[in-house]
């Protein structure tokens, strides 16, 4: 178990403020965990009581529609936090988080967190642009949604999981998704998702293979995200 003052990831997140003391404090409190792809981290409604930080492996962020269908929010990797939200609030989670691939994560108690707030301005600060940023995200693909076409939708996310996760030795996207879990990141049906990766192979703009998809054309498919 690495010691959090030793850790790069926390370089990513709100954890980058805590001094050198504090962190020590952190290693001593957190628990470690290993999280095998497809099980749960937490679900929506949940009370968590502290935050997880993702050291390794990717998770979805899901809602529960009123159909009955998830939808994912968000994607998450090593470096992010999990639960700042609910944490300050003092609700239950408005989010499961379920792995992608399997997962190491550290669970640090609310007790120890929120005690930084009194403490570190710096700290207290992260966390706050963290949840704008978070709002900001949601304020654009609400907008998205209601503007922009399933075939704009595909397009941009597909970039967005090239720009973001990078891609595979054999150009593949790292981050491999179910047409199931495509079609519910771009909001629509898992057939018309199919069907428009189909017609994009068709166009020469991706090539697939099995739940593989390289992205043969960025230009043309930014063209079509626009």
């Amino acid at each position: 178990m690495s010691k959090c003052e030793q850790c790069i990831v926390r370089e990513f997140s709100s954890l980058k403020a805590l001094t050198k003391q504090e962190l020590v404090q952190l290693s001593d409190c957190k628990t470690s965990h290993i999280v095998k792809k497809g099980e749960i981290i937490f679900k929506e409604g949940d009370t968590v009581n502290g935050i997880y930080c993702i050291k390794d492996g990717v998770c979805k962020l899901i809602k529960l529609s009123a159909n009955g269908k998830d939808h994912i929010v968000k994607l998450v990797t090593k470096g992010e936090l999990l639960g700042q939200r609910s944490m300050i609030s003092e609700e239950p989670v408005n989010l499961s988080a379920v792995a992608l691939d399997d997962m190491q994560v550290c669970f640090i108690p609310k007790s120890e967190v929120m005690g930084y707030f009194d403490k570190n301005n710096k700290f207290s600060m992260n966390v706050m642009k963290t949840i704008c940023g978070d709002l900001k995200e949601a304020d654009d693909q609400m907008v998205n949604l209601a503007q922009k076409t399933v075939k704009e939708r595909l397009a941009e996310t597909l970039l967005y999981l090239h720009d973001t996760f990078g891609t595979n030795e054999d150009a593949s996207l790292k981050v491999q998704l179910s047409r199931d879990d495509l079609a519910s990141m771009i909001g629509t049906a898992t057939e018309s998702c199919i069907r428009l990766l189909s017609d994009f192979k068709k166009l020469g703009l991706i090539e697939l293979s099995g739940k593989k998809i390289v992205l043969l054309d960025l230009s043309k498919l930014k063209k079509i995200a626009e």
